[in-house]
């Protein structure tokens, strides 16, 4: 279901005058530094002023809810259903949403509700519904001081089959994910001259993963701090080449992800988080590599936790297709698997003694994220965001700093092993 409003064509007041002063504003810096950004050889992606949402109500009941946000500028919005479990879906352009999450606390008919960024240029609110759901009203009206908007969503209950039925006939079709076994990463001899590590923040944008108990700090944001300072620490190692997956608080699904890793002929990849468990008492680090029999109840628990990710910002999921047919695939990804282990193993040795661990510390589940079948890849926890102690050492530069250095070491000895095995 498309509710985006049409823009009139004029060049003053109305959204497309508006459109077009906001891009305007947003060519003036790059047509400036233009001849830098070649040079440079910096991609030229045109990003749009974003709109501000500054404040944000919900009031409702378990039959009908109402959402509202204050804009300084019209916002172009579409409206989407999805399915399993039911959610709405509305996009916007660029947000900078200034108000307090707070402000959206799921009330009424949601269970759940996240916002926040999906790249560059757009934003996304993804309501979870306790039951199946439908929009009632989705429109901008002016503000009562004429000059602010205010964006109205009213939702009410509706019955399954209703809802099944505006899930099929929308025009709105959300993008699969990626089959990372169909993307043909460059030619391989160049992984002979760098080793190339990616080194991949979990979470991000819409999806701010967990949040500390005590400080309140979203795991997106730990994880991306982390993530700069170990690419930067790696880099310093000769023959070494290590980027990031984002680099900016912004979503990325599961599998964007893996391919941005093979394209880029990642010799390793290294997924960094810092959960949340039950059991405050519980703290360290560990160290997952992928399986499809999860080492125990609580890798198995994170692991589900963390393929949700892509549910929670409102994208399709599907799972790759089977390939195990293909004898040279299915000989690669347990090749691939083995390394995977032995990266995990060199980590682990490298933190004992120096870095907290848990018990069993190398631990195995079905993460999407570590699915590429050519690369191999971990998921480092670096710590438990429910336990104060790992909480503290999270925030602190200079622990930050040590793990890197460690994980440093472990990297290099992987490497020097690959070397002279020829890889």
């Amino acid at each position: 279901m498309n509710f985006t409003r049409s823009a009139e064509i004029s060049g003053g007041a109305g959204p497309l005058g508006v459109r077009i002063a906001r891009l305007a504003r947003a060519l003036v810096v790059p047509v400036f530094l233009s001849a830098v950004t070649v040079l440079c050889g910096v991609p030229q992606a045109f990003a749009l002023e974003p709109l501000i949402a500054s404040q944000a109500r919900i009031i409702g009941d378990e039959a009908r809810t109402r959402i509202v946000l204050d804009f300084a500028e019209e916002p172009e919005f579409d409206v989407h259903y999805l399915d399993s479990p039911a959610r709405i879906v509305v996009d916007f352009p660029a947000v900078n949403f200034a108000f307090p999450a707070s402000d959206l606390k799921p009330t009424g008919l949601f269970s759940d509700i996240r916002f926040g960024s999906m790249g560059q240029n757009s934003a996304r609110i993804v309501l979870t519904a306790k039951k199946p759901v439908q929009v009632a009203v989705a429109e901008t009206k002016k503000g009562e001081d004429g000059a602010a908007f205010r964006f109205v969503l009213d939702t009410e209950i509706t019955t399954k089959a209703k809802f099944a039925e505006l899930v099929k006939t929308q025009q709105w079709q959300t993008p699969a994910p990626v089959t990372t076994a169909t993307i043909t990463p460059g030619d391989k001899t160049a992984r002979q001259a760098e080793f190339v590590i990616a080194v991949d923040a979990g979470h991000g944008g819409i999806d701010a993963g967990a949040t500390g108990g005590a400080t309140g700090t979203e795991e997106k944001v730990i994880t991306l701090t982390f993530a700069r300072e170990l690419v930067e620490r790696l880099n310093r190692e000769p023959g070494i080449k290590a980027f990031l997956t984002r680099d900016s608080d912004t979503f990325l699904a599961l599998s964007e992800r893996v391919t941005i890793a093979r394209q880029n002929n990642a010799n390793l990849f290294i997924s960094v988080h810092a959960d949340t468990l039950k059991q405050k008492g519980i703290r360290g680090g560990t160290v997952y590599t992928l399986s499809d029999r999860a080492s125990d109840r609580q890798a198995q628990e994170l692991a589900e936790r963390e393929n949700k990710s892509d549910q929670i910002a409102g994208v399709a999921v599907s799972t790759e297709p089977p390939e195990v047919a293909d004898i040279l695939l299915d000989f690669t990804r347990r090749e691939t698997q083995a390394f995977s282990v032995t990266l995990a193993e060199n980590i682990v040795s490298s933190f004992e003694g120096q870095v907290g661990l848990i018990n069993n510390p190398h631990r195995y589940a079905g993460f999407m994220v570590l699915r590429a079948h050519d690369v191999p890849s971990v998921l480092l926890e670096l710590g438990f965001l429910s336990n104060p102690e790992d909480e503290k050492l999270l925030l602190d530069t200079e622990w930050r700093n040590k793990v890197g250095d460690r994980l440093a070491t472990a990297v290099g000895r992987y490497r020097a092993k690959a070397m002279a095995n020829g890889g």
